[in-house]
């Protein structure tokens, strides 16, 4: 939970919105622009500059009026709010084609995350090899006895949905804190547990309606 300067919760909608600052700052220095503005994020982001300044806002004086925002400054502000400044190891569970999918994403070129253990049910051949990535896979009984011995708080789940609650309650009791969760199944989970749900189909439901909306305001120019 990040709690703004106003001590209330982050709104989900900004909260969203900052991986997105943190990749845009990050671009900005590797391309040598020292500082920018508003105007140019908002840009970069597809908002408009008002809704960067009021999210910006919310965690004191990012930048300087007259000046605008130091990208270093506001780089490193966003690695440290997320958590990018340590690395962190991701257990994945499910290793059919989405896990095999996200093993090759390989989060640790773009971030300091990165999956160091994968798990699944005895019948799936990779169980008991590693992948070329170097990432050992297990059967998921192991998960009791290997987790509690790392420093592994993150899990992705990406199983089938009707296996999903079931992984979900194994990996809390082996310590595991956060959850992502590919399966549109919704969790029940302890309060302390944070989970964030991805639902593909959802997605791309959302982005049809969008597209179908935006052809039918066309129709009526």
């Amino acid at each position: 939970m990040v709690v703004t300067k106003f001590n209330e919760v982050l709104p989900k909608a900004t909260a969203k919105r900052l991986p997105q600052y943190y990749r845009i700052f990050k671009q900005f220095v590797a391309d040598k622009i020292e500082r920018t503005n508003s105007q140019a994020i908002a840009a970069k982001l597809g908002v408009d500059s008002a809704t960067v300044r009021r999210d910006f806002s919310l965690f004191g004086e990012l930048g300087r009026r007259g000046y605008g925002y130091d990208t270093a400054v506001l780089r490193d502000f966003f690695s440290d709010l997320l958590g990018d400044s340590a690395e962190t190891n991701i257990a994945l569970v499910g290793v059919g084609n989405l896990g095999r999918a996200l093993i090759n994403y390989r989060f640790h070129d773009r971030n300091k995350m990165r999956i160091t253990q994968a798990y699944d049910v005895a019948g799936n051949l990779l169980v008991g090899t590693t992948t070329d990535d170097g990432i050992p896979v297990y059967n998921i009984s192991d998960i009791k006895k290997n987790l509690p011995n790392s420093d592994i708080e993150t899990a992705i789940i990406s199983v089938q949905t009707d296996k999903a609650q079931k992984v979900a309650d194994i990996l809390i009791d082996a310590g595991i804190k956060g959850i992502l969760n590919f399966t549109p199944h919704r969790l029940e989970v302890p309060d302390e547990i944070t989970v964030q749900s991805v639902d593909l189909t959802s997605e791309l439901q959302t982005l049809l309606f969008f597209m179908n909306d935006k052809k039918e305001t066309a129709k009526k120019k």
